[in-house]
């Protein structure tokens, strides 16, 4: 559930806000709720990116996702943080929502997430898939999480 859109903005990152979105995916990184992304990843993907900013204060980046495109016709839902903070408000669906309207947009016909909290995505309805139907091309990130190979994550999957 999205809370009124009076209460926040959701735009396309710009170079700005790269550190807040650094600091806050770093931050859930180190709780291993996350995969970790450096500077120059973030700065490579910007325009993957969106942030939520609460109104009443501009420049303060409470939450961030991100669309990355793989295919034709598959997109990930990357990179989902809200700032601990600002949890339960429904931050982070509202992002996600972004993402969705993005790829809607573009033309895409699936999104996926490897999530540990599959839960938040079927509130969304996405649907949980065997990560082996997903095209190798996604692994490509795996090699950099330190669970790898041994991936506890779940993957969600969403029809357009």
């Amino acid at each position: 559930m999205c809370p009124n859109s009076s209460e926040y903005t959701i735009r396309k990152a710009i170079i700005k806000d790269v550190k807040a979105i650094h600091g806050m995916l770093n931050s859930y990184a180190r709780q291993g709720a996350l995969l970790a992304r450096s500077l120059s990843e973030l700065y490579d993907h910007l325009r993957d990116f969106y942030v939520l900013e609460e109104k009443g204060e501009p420049d303060v980046v409470r939450g961030c996702c991100a669309l990355g495109i793989l295919w034709e016709d598959l997109a990930e839902i990357r990179s989902l943080a809200v700032a601990e903070e600002v949890h339960g408000r429904g931050y982070g669906a509202a992002l996600v929502e972004a993402c969705i309207r993005e790829a809607v947009e573009l033309g895409i016909k699936k999104v996926f997430a490897l999530t540990y909290v599959d839960g938040f995505f079927h509130k969304m309805h996405f649907v949980d898939v065997e990560k082996s139907v997903l095209p190798h091309k996604v692994w490509a990130d795996c090699l950099k999480c330190p669970m790898f190979p041994d991936c506890d994550e779940n993957a969600v999957l969403l029809e357009l």
